[in-house]
């Protein structure tokens, strides 16, 4: 199931999107912005997991 997440970006950045869309980069803007989402995920999940794992919480 997709979840609509809104954002708010510079004008600059959409007007890139919309230019990568018209170059037959990606179908739609939103499959732009769910690409770099997965290839930001993919960089920094790890990290990010192995760091909240050292966490403890005591009560």
């Amino acid at each position: 199931m997709m979840e609509r997440v809104t954002i708010r970006l510079p004008s600059q950045q959409v007007a890139m999107l919309h230019k990568l869309v018209e170059a037959g980069e990606f179908p739609t803007v939103s499959e732009a912005v769910r690409y770099s989402v997965r290839e930001l995920i993919e960089k920094h999940a790890n990290r990010v997991i192995m760091d909240s794992e050292q966490i403890s919480f005591e009560i």
